[in-house]
């Protein structure tokens, strides 16, 4: 079979990559410098989130090695029993994480459990490096809401797929501001849609396409709870949610409905993905 030059190209380049690669790390090891494993901090946030709402001790495709490094390193730092380096990002090791997050003077959003890039690559100093880093970004004023910038990426591409605005009702960093909301906005990553000029299947729509970006997006109606009709939407493995936001993007991984309940997830379905994920198309 003929082979296209553009073809063969791609291929040279994708074999010199992986001999320059190998060769750098042989150099390394030839020169005694050692070579460090790397976690995926995407696998191993995305752990973070769903293993505690689990039922069984199923893994999370695809973090199991990277969530055995941070256990192991939590475990020699006695924070964690040896029973539990199992790979399984549970509550034990998300306690296990908080108290390490605590014992670098971390507080509050930033000594969750849930790991963030400056936490995670102390934890690591001469045991692994990190890779596929997540960071929200600064936090903007959008209106009279506070959202980060990884969220407000989101939804500026959610917006241009749907070819409309998006009202914000209540953003993010609002500890406090609706006890309905039962904490959800108290950290990074959560904003409520205004539904106010959409009709029901405009609704379903907007739900679906933040799905598709990346958020755990549910419209909720009165009949759930005290608050009017509206999109929650929690932008997953942002690294600044709060507790409650986890177990709700854990819960909707799981096919849940994000509510107290844990009912059967009532949004549109479609595979899920994260922001990062997403842009990898």
């Amino acid at each position: 079979m003929k082979v296209s030059s553009r073809v063969a190209a791609l291929v040279a380049a994708a074999l010199l990559g992986s001999l320059s690669t190998a060769s750098g790390i042989s150099t390394a090891r030839a020169a005694g410098v050692p070579v460090l494993p790397g976690v995926n901090m995407e696998a191993t946030v995305k752990a973070a989130q769903i293993d505690p709402r689990r039922d069984d001790n199923t893994l999370t495709p695809g973090a199991k090695a990277s969530v055995l490094l941070v256990e192991e390193a939590l475990r020699d730092r006695n924070l964690l029993d040896a029973k539990w380096v199992d790979g399984y990002f549970g509550t034990t090791t998300i306690a296990a994480f908080a108290e390490y997050q605590e014992s670098l003077g971390y507080s509050g959003l930033d000594a969750s459990g849930l790991p963030g890039k400056a936490s995670l690559t102390k934890l690591g100093a001469g045991r692994f490096t990190v890779n596929h880093v997540l960071v929200p970004g600064a936090r903007v004023a959008v209106g009279d809401v506070v959202i980060n910038t990884r969220t407000q990426s989101m939804l500026a591409e959610a917006k241009r797929l749907l070819g409309r605005d998006l009202a914000l009702d209540q953003g993010s960093y609002n500890p406090g501001g609706d006890p309905t909301s039962a904490g959800t906005h108290d950290g990074g990553g959560v904003v409520d849609i205004s539904v106010a000029d959409m009709s029901p299947a405009t609704r379903t729509t907007v739900a679906r396409t933040l799905r598709r970006v990346g958020f755990a997006a549910w419209v909720r109606s009165p009949e759930q709870g005290d608050w009017p009709w509206h999109i929650h939407a929690v932008a997953i493995s942002d690294t600044d949610l709060s507790a409650q936001a986890q177990h709700q993007v854990g819960d909707y991984y799981l096919g849940m409905n994000g509510l107290a309940d844990r009912g059967p997830d009532d949004g549109p379905r479609l595979p899920i993905r994260t922001w990062e994920e997403y842009r990898l198309g």
